[in-house]
Order: C-alpha cells, then sequence, then structure tokens
C-alpha cells in the first residue's frame, strides 16, 4: 500500500497547524518491523514524513478488529525496558498497547546446582516495575495500526529494494514490487534507514561490511503455563543445558497489569547448543522436563508448552553505521544475543535518538539528512551500544564457561551483585535502559 506523500503532508500540516514542526523534508525508511515502524512514529510525532518500504505484504487489519489474542499459547514476545516504554508514552502509543503487556516487578538470577543467586525488587530499587513483557503479535499490530492512520507515514509493502544511489542532496532508492521485478521504480529523500534486519539489503548494497560472530547456540522461543502464578516475577536461569530465561505473561483474556489477575503464562527463552534443538521442538515433554529440571519447583510444575521456534544465534556488529545520507539502524547495525533481553530496547534507544536530532535540524530549518549529523548521531550513541554488547557478550561467555574457577567467581559475583550497596540500582537502570 502506497499513500500520495504531498497530500500526506499537506493534510498533516492542516491537521497539526503550528503545533509541530512539520517540514518539506522526508526520510526513506527500509524494514517495517517493530523497529522501522517505531522509527516512523518517532520521526511523525516530530512532524518529519517518511516512506516506508517493507518486502512481506501487510495484514490488512482495522481498529475494529477482535483484539483477544487467539493463539495464546503460541506467540513470540518482547521485554520492553521502562526506557522503551516511556518513548512510546511519549508518542501516545502505550494507552493502545498496555492492555497485552504485563509488568516485571521482581528480576531472580541463579545458577543450577550451585549457591550464587540475586533478585532485583521494584519496590527496593523504587521503581514503578523493570519493564513490560509484551506480545510480538499485539506490539507489530499497533504500530501497524499507528502508522496506516498517521498522515506522514507512507506504507508500502511487498517492495524488492534494487539500488541505493547518493546525491549532495538527496538519496535515490530503486525498487520493485515482488512479482513485477520489470517495473522498476524510484523514491528520493533526505536520508535513508535502513531497518531492514541482521541480513539488511541495504546495507549490502552500500557495501557496509559486519564482523560476525556465531556462538553455535539456537534459542528456543515459546510460551508455557505453569501451575504457579508468575507474580509478575522474571527468572533468569543458568544450566548445563543453556541459559534460560522465563518471563510473566498477560492472562489469555486479562490485563497484564491488573494486580488481580491469575497469571499462569509464561514467555520462555531457552538456549542450546546448536543441533540440539530439534528434541526441544518436536517432543513438548522433554521439554517440560527439561524446564523443570533446570528450575526446581521456584516457577511450579510447568505443564502446557505452546509451539515453539527455533533461531540460530549470530552476533552480528556493522562496520559502521553512517555512510552519507544513509544510516543502518536496528538489527541491521548491532544483533545481539537474547539472553539479557537488551536488543530491541538498544535498537529503541537509537531510534529515539536519531529522532530528536533530525527534530532540532527541523527547528533550525537544517538539513535532516546532513552527513556531520548523522556522524554525530552515530558517536552519541557508541557509548550504550558498546556497553550494552560488553554486557551481553559477558553474560553469555561467563555463564557458560564450564571452568570449576570461573562458575566459582562467577557466583560469588552474584552474591556480591545481590549483598553489596549501590551496586544493585546502577545494574537495575543500565538494564531499564535509563543509563545511556
Amino acid at each position: 500500500m502506497m499513500q500520495n506523500m504531498d497530500s500526506n503532508l499537506s493534510n498533516a500540516k492542516n491537521k497539526f497547524g503550528n503545533s509541530r514542526a512539520v517540514t518539506d523534508q522526508n526520510v526513506l525508511i527500509v524494514g517495517g518491523g517493530h523497529v522501522g515502524l517505531s522509527f516512523a512514529l518517532l520521526l511523525a510525532h516530530h512532524g518529519i514524513a517518511s516512506t516506508l518500504l517493507e518486502k512481506m505484504g501487510y495484514p490488512t487489519i482495522s481498529p475494529n478488529d477482535d483484539s483477544n489474542r487467539s493463539h495464546y499459547l503460541d506467540s513470540r514476545n518482547t521485554a520492553l525496558s521502562r526506557r522503551t516504554v516511556q518513548i512510546y508514552q511519549e508518542i501516545g502509543l502505550w494507552d493502545e498497547l498496555q492492555s497485552h503487556a504485563c509488568r516485571i516487578d521482581a528480576v531472580q538470577i541463579s545458577e543450577q546446582g550451585s549457591f550464587g543467586r540475586a533478585q532485583l525488587n521494584k519496590d527496593e530499587e523504587k521503581v514503578e516495575s523493570f519493564g513490560q513483557v509484551m506480545e510480538n503479535a499485539w506490539l507489530g499490530r499497533k504500530l501497524l495500526l499507528a502508522a496506516q492512520q498517521e498522515p506522514l507515514i507512507a506504507l508500502i509493502d511487498h517492495a524488492n529494494v534494487t539500488a541505493v544511489a547518493q546525491q549532495n542532496d538527496m538519496v535515490t532508492l530503486s525498487f520493485s514490487y515482488y512479482g513485477k521485478e520489470e517495473h522498476v521504480q524510484q523514491l528520493q529523500a533526505s536520508v535513508l534507514v535502513a531497518c531492514d534486519g541482521r541480513d539488511s539489503t541495504v546495507r549490502q548494497l552500500l557495501n557496509i561490511g559486519t564482523t560476525t560472530y556465531d556462538y553455535q547456540q539456537t534459542a528456543i522461543v515459546g510460551v508455557v503455563e505453569t501451575d504457579k502464578p508468575h507474580e509478575h516475577v522474571a527468572i533468569e536461569r543458568f544450566s548445563p543445558a543453556g541459559p534460560l530465561a522465563v518471563l510473566p505473561l498477560t492472562d489469555p483474556d486479562g490485563d497484564g497489569n491488573d494486580e488481580y489477575q491469575t497469571g499462569y503464562r509464561r514467555s520462555v527463552v531457552w538456549v542450546c547448543p546448536t543441533g540440539e534443538e530439534t528434541k526441544y521442538l518436536e517432543d513438548d515433554a522433554h521439554f517440560l522436563q527439561t524446564l523443570q529440571q533446570a528450575f526446581g519447583e521456584r516457577a511450579g510444575t510447568f505443564v502446557t508448552a505452546g509451539r515453539r521456534g527455533a533461531y540460530p544465534l549470530t552476533r552480528v556488529l556493522t562496520d559502521k553505521q553512517v555512510d552519507g545520507r544513509c544510516v543502518v539502524m536496528g538489527n541491521a547495525a548491532h544483533t545481539l544475543h537474547p539472553v539479557a533481553g537488551q536488543g530491541f530496547n538498544l535498537c529503541m534507544r537509537d531510534a529515539h535518538v536519531l529522532a530528536q536530532m533530525m527534530s532540532t535540524q527541523v527547528l533550525k530549518g537544517a538539513d535532516i539528512g546532513d552527513t556531520q549529523l548523522l556522524k554525530r548521531y552515530e558517536k552519541a550513541r557508541q557509548t550504550d551500544q558498546k556497553r550494552v554488547i560488553r554486557f551481553c557478550d559477558a553474560v553469555v561467555h561467563g555463564f557458560t564457561h564450564p571452568n570449576p574457577a570461573i562458575k566459582l567467581a562467577r557466583n560469588v559475583a552474584l552474591v556480591a551483585f545481590d549483598k553489596l550497596p549501590n551496586i544493585k540500582p546502577l545494574i537495575a537502570n543500565y538494564a531499564m535502559g535509563l543509563k545511556s
């Protein structure tokens, strides 16, 4: 679907008047997943028009569609940090999202068969929650609806990007619709932002290299039910079979932030050595038994498992995130290990900073695609990105190393983290995305 940008821009100016600085400059976004849609909505919040191209076809949905969970044991989920929640609040979208979000009040960290354990509690840290867990299907549905209703966003799906060319004052993108490859079309804009995933087509067309690392692990992702309520507790558990995260989820037809909800659904991310995933995917009983052995009774009895997906884990870091008037963002810029749940939240902080910097340019009457501006964005995000990347890798390698001395050290570190003053607030703020 493609909307006419000139018409959209005129409608936006009529709608918003002087309430926000609507500009004639616009942005091309490639990749209409959660990051691409969120970035387009952030830009629109600042009065900046965008055209978003997605290679897949968008589903037909409307605001009146049934919002009940149709596959409540068959969905992927995302842990949204407090900072990510704040960003969605800023653009007025959180009220639409929160009914399918389940807050995290506490985080428990432990290793199977070891003495080290630690816990973060929202009351001790004086926060409303550490974040929220949301079904990807619901998040995507609401982001798409918001984008469809926003005059400053034009959506094009079934789009196959074929070339990128840069000029002094603009960037030109060539694409065709799938099935009509012979009919190449072109779009021009002040800046191009690639949010098209780990195997980014735009990144390859720009000849931007990457540094990759194969963890030789596969993430098994799904939803389970237990006979014990989750009580809004997230559990990070490290076992000989691999690291495991179990997060609280909403009831099938309840509000995840209702203090009276029962809460027996949990999102599971189980990381196993690549090659062992089949037995966890095909055999529900074996999967549930493995979870039970790893957890003991702290989560109750695992009674039901939904359909699961397997995702090979590879760290992909782009060699640079800015090339002329082009920016690489999201998983196209940094694909991380999911064990600490930081990947999407890091992408959202990137998107938020770039949208703000472009807004400042608009207010000054300056070029939003100016290479020096984009380079400043790249530099501004380095500290946060590097810290998160180091943290994720430290957790992965530190808790999977079999050396007894390293095992002892990490358990001592867990005890120290739990007992020493001033450490918890620092780590909690980083995990919530409040320190960048």
